[in-house]
């Protein structure tokens, strides 16, 4: 499509958008003088109350509370930097761009030039016509504040109002002029949306991206240290060398710089105390074991369980987590595969192995279901939480009987020499309330040092002999896989999972005898794998 026809179907979606405008936001023509002032002067005392009642467009869900502390944090400060790491489709934009710079302007008379910093220019202008098209077209606001758009437009980047307020657009990187020149200077400046990931790799972009917002764009405010000057940077937070990933590690080191004190004893201050630097961060979920979301009110944990589901896995944690996942120094994220599991009965071996750490609750406890078959290994089921031996005792034992793992021949064995008795007894405390036990044992085996058993099992995954179980793609499975990618020498992640996976595979790889009866008890199938 070339640049004309975008152009031309740019000014076609907006006149559609202001007939959509129109048409919801009807208003009672029948209003008393009185009740219109006290609706309006209850509307103003509450942000959120005044975007639901004036945008009801974008109000179709209730707002998150995270909206709220991000209105409450820019109408409090008027000397702000702020960085809104938040996961997208959180209307973050919609708030940013339009609903509380339209607040400021007409509830509380606290702005006089927005600058708005889109991607590219295009993407800048579309969304600064978002304000200009409620400005002009909703009927609630010209009810209530009058009419205030007056001359430029959108299309050109540039327009004002009646009572001379200026909204600016800008594509990043391009040269702020307009607004430094002027004798009013910007007071409220959103940078939205801006990391490419198709720049993110390249580390002088990065850096150049960074001083571009932090020279250039905070240069646009009044030199006078008393003006008003309201920064808000927005971006899902998808990589390690993003611009907002370096932007939120510059953010928490003035943060914490304001708060600790130098050799001296003395308190370390930011060269601008005047200036508050504030970091919102929100990912879609609480977590990953049941996909609380933090907006309950747009979308169910349910909702969110099945997206995690049915996308890649580092797709989801970047986008909506803010989680990097790259490739690690041993174990490359294109070798971490996934594969429904067999019915446990055509598996040539199967081996539950755990690593339960000795202290109780602060490293993981890792125990993990590995089946071969042939030259694969199938990684099924994984207990990773950093919660007590008891209660991994009690998972194991759910398992077993969730999956009827009775009707099989596993072994079940746990690493170390020490304290076994200790550790086994966990498993039988357990076994004495269900009133049968399964046979955990001590993996009384010489170790080789854990760095280079853990490095061995680098080939399998290279040689794409290991699978994920496609059906267990939980919270738990992703930690053991996290740990993976972490490991590389001098490394202080935990590795307690990585661990486990090597004893059940070293267990099963030297099983060279078969015996084709040995691996069911009785004449039950199980077919839930």
């Amino acid at each position: 499509m070339s640049n004309n026809n975008k152009y031309q179907k740019l000014l076609q979606d907006y006149d559609k958008h202001c007939l959509r405008i129109a048409k919801a936001t009807s208003i009672n023509i029948h209003e008393k003088a009185k009740e219109k002032t006290d609706r309006i002067k209850h509307l103003e005392a509450d942000y959120i109350r005044w975007f639901e009642y004036y945008f009801p467009n974008y109000a179709k869900k209730k707002s998150a509370w995270f909206h709220a502390k991000l209105a409450s944090l820019i109408i409090k400060n008027k000397r702000l930097r702020l960085l809104a790491e938040m996961y997208r489709s959180a209307g973050k934009s919609v708030h940013i761009d339009m609903g509380i710079p339209l607040y400021l302007y007409l509830a509380k008379n606290d702005l006089k030039f927005m600058l708005l910093v889109g991607e590219t220019d295009p993407k800048a202008k579309k969304l600064l016509s978002s304000i200009q098209a409620q400005l002009q077209f909703n009927n609630r606001i010209k009810n209530d504040y009058g009419d205030k758009f007056s001359a430029g437009n959108w299309a050109d980047g540039d327009f004002a109002t009646t009572d001379g307020v200026r909204f600016m657009s800008l594509g990043f990187g391009q040269n702020p002029r307009g607004a430094r020149e002027e004798a009013n200077r910007p007071d409220y400046i959103v940078v939205d949306d801006v990391d490419s990931k198709k720049s993110v790799n390249n580390d002088r972009i990065m850096r150049e991206s960074v001083d571009f917002i932090t020279e250039d764009i905070w240069g646009c405010f009044d030199a006078d240290g008393t003006a008003t000057e309201r920064f808000i940077y927005a971006n899902n937070n998808f990589h390690k060398n993003s611009i907002t990933n370096r932007l939120k590690l510059y953010f928490k080191s003035v943060i914490d710089q304001e708060k600790i004190d130098d050799d001296e004893g003395e308190t370390l201050e930011f060269q601008n105390p005047d200036v508050e630097f504030q970091i919102l961060s929100v990912s879609a979920v609480k977590n990953l074991k049941d996909f609380t979301p933090e907006w309950p009110e747009k979308s169910s944990a349910e909702y969110w369980k099945n997206k995690f589901q049915k996308m890649p896995y580092r797709s989801f944690m970047r986008e909506y987590m803010h989680t990097h996942i790259e490739d690690g120094a041993i174990f490359k994220y294109e070798d971490i595969l996934y594969k429904k599991a067999f019915p446990l009965k055509e598996y040539d071996d199967l081996c539950f192995y755990g690593d339960l750490s000795y202290k109780e609750n602060a490293d993981y406890k890792a125990l993990i279901l590995v089946g071969l078959k042939g030259k694969e290994y199938h990684i099924l089921l994984a207990y990773m939480q950093q919660k007590s031996r008891a209660h991994c005792a009690q998972w194991l034992y759910d398992q077993y009987e969730k999956f009827e793992l009775d009707k099989f021949n596993i072994r079940y064995m746990i690493e170390g020499l020490f304290a076994m008795d200790e550790f086994t007894s966990d498993f039988d405390l357990e076994g004495e309330k269900r009133g049968y036990y399964i046979p955990v044992v001590a993996d009384k085996r010489s170790k080789t040092d854990k760095y280079d058993r853990i490095e061995s099992l680098a080939g399998y995954f290279e040689r794409h002999n290991v699978f994920f179980n496609t059906e267990q793609k939980n919270a738990d499975m992703q930690t053991l896989i996290d740990q993976f990618l972490a490991f590389e020498k001098g490394s202080h992640a935990h590795d307690d999972g990585p661990d486990a996976v090597h004893g059940a595979f070293k267990w099963l790889s030297e099983r060279t005898r078969r015996n084709t009866n040995q691996y069911a008890f009785g004449k039950r199938v199980n077919n839930r794998y």
